[in-house]
């Protein structure tokens, strides 16, 4: 599908917040990214509440989707403490889920991932001082971009793409309150990706942010929340990007 026999043409889309009551169906989206896409990556709030239920809908969905597809969880996702449950789910539907432990290639193109998690950006990073909780909390951070890392050391391919959901730049949650940015990603996450050979990251969670941002290095970061995506595109409300 790609226009050069060397590339590969990567969906992505995130926060689809299934519902297990909707009777709404992405079939049809899910369909038409077949048409223009090698491969679709899903960038977390794959479900609404982390419902197993949800996971069993979305799963049903994928169903017209003819491309290979892999994924990252969010933070609904594991809201009801289901997130094990949903993995399952997804893996049993033919879903790459990534993890440190499970990475996936497909023409050449490695892909990475891992959900992220909160922490501020730049010089506005979260220090791990003061109060336990405190520390917890960015032990967390520090936590999900080592298996980011170890994800992508395991990578042996020329190609290599990230696959989040929390954001690991500030440029692209940038149109949501800054007072909201300290939970929407964390720098952390980049200075691991700056560390590789990267050529694209996707991620979701911001719904009013910014479509596309670089990291210090220079690397593409694309926000692909379909809340954001169908202002910017309603009759393809996906990130479409040519590797």
């Amino acid at each position: 599908m790609s226009e050069k026999a060397d590339s590969l043409r990567i969906a992505a889309i995130g926060d689809l917040h299934v519902h297990h009551n909707s009777s709404a169906s992405l079939q049809a989206l899910f369909e038409k990214i077949s048409n223009h896409a090698d491969v679709l990556a899903l960038c977390g709030d794959l479900t609404n509440l982390g419902l197993p239920q949800e996971a069993e809908h979305l799963a049903n969905d994928l169903r017209s989707c003819r491309v290979p597809v892999v994924a990252v969880l969010g933070n609904h996702d594991h809201q009801s403490g289901h997130a094990e449950e949903i993995k399952k789910i997804l893996r049993a539907n033919r879903v790459v889920v990534l993890e440190e432990a499970e990475t996936f290639e497909l023409k050449g193109v490695g892909f990475a991932g891992a959900k992220g998690f909160c922490g501020g950006f730049d010089k506005h990073m979260l220090a791990p001082f003061g109060e336990d909780p405190i520390k917890q909390f960015v032990t967390e951070a520090v936590n999900e971009s080592l298996k980011l890392e170890i994800a992508l050391n395991s990578l042996r391919t020329e190609r290599n793409v990230v696959i989040l959901h929390y954001a690991p730049i500030a440029a692209t949650v940038v149109g949501e309150p800054p007072e909201i940015f300290p939970f929407l990603g964390s720098s952390r996450l980049a200075e691991t990706i700056d560390h590789f050979d990267v050529n694209a990251v996707f991620h979701g969670h911001a719904h009013h942010g910014s479509y596309a941002g670089r990291t210090t290095k220079g690397i593409p970061v694309y926000n692909c929340c379909i809340q954001l995506l169908q202002t910017i595109n309603p009759e393809h409300p996906y990130a479409l990007v040519e590797v």
